[in-house]
């Protein structure tokens, strides 16, 4: 025992540097080794439980700011998918568009017309636009970059309620059968999907906002490239004027190959008369017919010295809602245009995000097909767009709001065609021959109150792209916050009549038109105006020969106006029904 102890003793004397002292025959150089280590042990698992918690809040903390990046849209703009499965980083900050194509389609006599330009970097400067880029990159503080005609815009993802099947030949084949069937529309099971992850602009970034202004504004400039068209009907005669050459609509498609994003931007109306945007001489007779349609209470009847665009008004402050819901789905209509151009585009770009934006006519234009197909639509200026949405019978979400859809509507309260007081006889819109009397919008609507903000006047030069892109856009710091509407409702002293004698085919005459209409007391119950903003289920009573479409379920009698002279004052009432 001894000899062990020795022997250890030396152990530790020759090897062991941090002993100070040893007993022989004690054995403490062995234990006090022992505690050491099994401090060092200890002092390990504790460093180790402090890192592993300095590990989780690290994770915590990550977690927390991709959260945050998703909700706001930077992750979108850092990652890029991949088929596998998979993400890598993309090296852009944000997608970055490019004018691709540009179609024109003919209305009227050239309905049947549609054509495509494929534009190249020869073309984009034709185009004209690098002017207006160049003026507002000098305003924006720090890019110096001008001869770089990308529009970069952020992104974010939206839940939308979209139909399940959006293809083209569905959707209008079931536009068609309520055009036909209004009273059966509503009786048609569409299937939805009420909450689908939608990629969609960021309208919280003022330059997201720009961009999509900048874009409304290129579909105004035509362009003197005249050689390269392709046609996607029969053959036809290019000089044949309609589009940029003359009657038609206009649509430029943007892209962002990267990201898989598509922006069509719908051009607005041309005017001599108003000051909203171009001046192109050929497009303005179209124009002012689709406005008037689609904006109108009734076929721009505003008094006896107008000459209505359509034949659908029956006596006064009366409508016949069949003959207003055909003439506006006409396949010669700016509506039936506007389809067939996401069509075409839809099959250039058959798995990309389709966005689309436009102003003025544009933008509804622009929002009417946004809701058709449940796309992201941003509209500049835009007028009411809810009463030809419901005219047009397009496909609503069951229960729910309007203002949850992925439409937005910017504009300013100086702007008389925006907020809908631009009607009247001595208005301008009026003066001019436009019967712009719609005001409610679907979706949100985004108002920079420049009147208070800036002390404007309500003016139809606030109504102007550019204006709102220099003056508006580019003054503020911020976009204006997007909002539901205010409750409004649209032509509140109209009937409008329901009849199923004035079925008839598209290209019916005049004269056939104006004989139903002399039959219709017969045949016919009265109509409430059903356009207020918020949503109402429609209740359908049948009769013999007539339907009778209410807003609500209870119908009562009352005196109404029904006389009125040229400045709108009433000078007969009876016996209406509400």
């Amino acid at each position: 025992m001894i000899n062990n102890s020795n022997t250890l003793k030396k152990k530790y004397d020759v090897h062991d540097e941090f002993v100070v002292s040893t007993h022989q025959g004690t054995g403490y150089p062995a234990k006090k080794q022992h505690y050491f280590f099994l401090n060092l042990k200890k002092t390990k698992n504790k460093l180790k439980s402090q890192l592993l918690t300095i590990i989780s809040i690290i994770i915590i903390i990550l977690f927390l700011l991709l959260r945050y990046c998703y909700s706001s849209g930077l992750s979108v703009n850092s990652l890029k998918y991949k088929t596998i499965g998979s993400y890598d980083f993309h090296q852009d900050k944000v997608p970055a568009f490019e004018l691709k194509y540009a179609f024109r389609h003919g209305v009227g006599q050239f309905q049947d017309f549609h054509e495509m330009l494929e534009v190249d970097e020869h073309d984009n400067k034709n185009l004209e636009i690098s002017s207006l880029l160049d003026s507002i990159n000098k305003k924006k503080e720090g890019n110096t970059n001008e001869a770089n005609n990308k529009l970069q815009l952020s992104t974010t993802y939206i839940t939308l309620a979209r139909m399940v099947n959006r293809d083209p030949d569905f959707v209008e084949s079931y536009l068609d059968y309520a055009r036909e069937n209004p009273s059966m529309a509503n009786m048609v099971n569409l299937e939805w999907n009420m909450d689908e992850l939608v990629l969609a602009p960021n309208l919280t970034n003022r330059d997201t906002v720009l961009g999509l202004a900048i874009m409304a504004s290129n579909a105004y400039v035509s362009t003197p490239h005249e050689g390269d068209w392709r046609n996607l009907t029969d053959p036809w005669d290019s000089h044949m004027g309609h589009g940029w050459d003359g009657n038609g609509v206009r649509g430029h498609v943007f892209v962002c190959e990267n990201f898989n994003i598509v922006v069509i931007s719908l051009k607005g109306t041309s005017s001599q008369g108003l000051p909203g945007t171009g001046g192109e001489k050929d497009t303005i007779e179209n124009d002012k017919i689709n406005d008037n349609l689609l904006f109108s209470c009734c076929c721009a009847r505003v008094s006896y010295l107008w000459t209505t665009v359509c034949d659908c008004y029956t006596k006064s402050y009366t409508c016949n809602e069949n003959c207003l819901e055909k003439e506006l789905r006409r396949k010669d209509r700016y509506f039936q245009a506007t389809l067939d151009i996401y069509r075409n585009v839809t099959a250039l770009y058959p798995n990309s995000t389709i966005w689309v934006t436009g102003h003025s006519l544009g933008g509804a234009l622009a929002s009417l097909l946004g809701r058709t197909f449940g796309l992201p639509a941003v509209t500049f200026e835009a007028p009411g767009d809810l009463l030809p949405t419901r005219r047009l019978h397009l496909p609503m979400p069951p229960g729910l709001p309007t203002y949850l859809e992925g439409i937005w509507h910017f504009g300013n309260t100086a702007d008389p065609i925006f907020v809908g007081t631009c009607n009247g006889a001595s208005s301008s819109c009026s003066m001019a021959g436009y019967a712009m009397e719609t005001s409610c919008h679907s979706g949100k609507v985004c108002v920079y109150d420049v009147v208070k903000d800036k002390g404007w006047h309500v003016n139809m030069l606030n109504h102007r792209i550019h204006t709102v892109i220099d003056e508006v856009l580019l003054k503020y710091d911020e976009p204006a916050e997007c909002k539901k509407p205010e409750p409004c409702v649209d032509c509140y002293n109209w009937n409008y009549i329901i009849d199923r004698d004035t079925d008839k085919d598209d290209d019916t005459d005049k004269d056939d038109n104006t004989s139903d209409q002399s039959n219709s007391n017969t045949n016919t119950n009265v109509v409430s105006s059903t356009s207020s903003v918020r949503p109402t289920t429609a209740t359908l009573i049948s009769t013999t020969k007539s339907l009778t479409l209410t807003s609500s379920s209870t119908i009562t009698s009352s005196s109404t106006c029904i006389g009125r002279n040229f400045f709108g004052w009433c000078t007969e009432y009876g016996v209406g029904i509400i």
